[in-house]
């Protein structure tokens, strides 16, 4: 990719945590097309969301996240507003039955929130907590404990803030077992079969804030109860194809243009996982040959190819490190407010020569006699 479009505007290489980066190639097709669609005649935010031209842009989005994720039958693909944060809530007020309660494994930031958003509906247990090490890594097999009696089990794939990633998701057993996929969907293949509902807000890898997907097994749709605001039900969702109320129908077109990126351009998820490895590898191989200066956070076999977060000797180092990034056309890289720190986000539409440009710049600056 191209850091410079076809009309000369020079562009940065973005490092945010979300709203990310997206795909060069899709942002010039949803350019061509913002006035008008082939023919269609408007542009995609003016059409109605029952026009065949909008029913066919969800179809093509549902159609290509089956196709990519090689989801097989018996799952429903669902797409919703609100963001993780009202998946927090979604899931329990649907799956949470009986006396069951949900179990959580707390590995970062966004597990710990889910689990806090869980316990105000009903109880929740912590089968593993990573926060009395720093949230530096995962548990390891075996680490486990859960009750067969559970509601199901909620992880977070990728911990944007700590940088930590499975790489392979635990083994819940018979119990359902819950994913907050959000800043690693679409990144890698997964057997969704082991899944019984994986959510993900759009704006790391899929596409622009605004729009959430959901995958959830058939049989957990009859959990949402009757009794359920209807808006905060899956199975009303589901039974109005996504459209119970005016769904975002500009973010869905841009999902769908990322999924066909992802398709065409990249391989599939597959080759776009090789291309993940690579990216991250460009960088913790830099971190690890400099650990007198550069310090990465999660352990090693932990370590998030999406989010590689790092410290270096002293917080004024790091300001420094994060203007003089800027200066050089690399934005976003502050960690999180809450840890600080440097964090590099490396998602699907980061091109590799944005980490080289980024590598590059952590040998000079650590060159630098600083």
């Amino acid at each position: 990719m191209n850091v410079t479009p076809a009309d000369g505007n020079p562009r940065v290489y973005n490092f945010s945590s979300g709203p990310a980066a997206l795909p060069l190639p899709v942002l010039e097709q949803a350019r061509d097309e913002l006035l008008s669609l082939p023919g269609c005649g408007a542009s995609v935010m003016e059409i109605s969301h029952r026009s065949d031209t909008f029913l066919r842009i969800i179809e093509s989005a549902r159609n290509r996240i089956r196709h990519l994720l090689e989801i097989p039958d018996g799952y429903t693909v669902l797409f919703l507003q609100g963001g993780a944060r009202l998946q927090f809530s979604m899931v329990p007020m649907n799956l949470m039955h009986g006396e069951g309660r949900s179990e959580f494994i707390v590995t970062g930031h966004w597990s710990k929130a889910a689990m806090h958003e869980a316990g105000t509906l009903g109880p929740v247990h912590a089968v593993w907590d990573g926060e009395e090490d720093g949230f530096n890594q995962l548990p390891e097999t075996g680490q486990l404990s859960l009750d067969p009696s559970a509601s199901y089990v909620h992880f977070t794939s990728n911990e944007t803030i700590q940088g930590l990633q499975y790489r392979q998701e635990p083994d819940s057993g018979d119990i359902p077992l819950v994913c907050d996929a959000s800043s690693d969907f679409l990144s890698r293949p997964i057997d969704v079969s082991r899944y019984g509902l994986i959510f993900a807000c759009a704006q790391k890898n899929a596409g622009p804030a605004g729009v959430t997907v959901v995958v959830i097994r058939d049989d957990l749709l009859e959990r949402s109860s009757g009794s359920l605001p209807a808006y905060l039900s899956y199975q009303v969702h589901a039974t109005h194809n996504s459209s119970f109320n005016t769904p975002p129908t500009f973010a869905i077109y841009l999902l769908d243009l990322v999924c066909k990126w992802l398709e065409d351009e990249m391989g599939g998820l597959g080759g776009m996982a090789k291309i993940n490895q690579e990216k991250a590898g460009l960088l913790y191989e830099l971190l690890d040959n400099n650990e007198d200066f550069y310090l990465a956070h999660a352990r090693t076999v932990d370590r998030s190819l999406m989010n590689v977060t790092f410290r270096l000797p002293s917080e004024t180092l790091e300001k420094d490190f994060v203007e003089q990034a800027e200066k050089n056309g690399l934005t976003n890289l502050a960690g999180h407010r809450s840890v600080g720190g440097i964090r590099a986000s490396i998602y699907n539409a980061m091109p590799t020569s944005g980490v080289e440009a980024l590598r590059d710049f952590m040998e000079q600056f650590r060159g630098g006699g600083r």
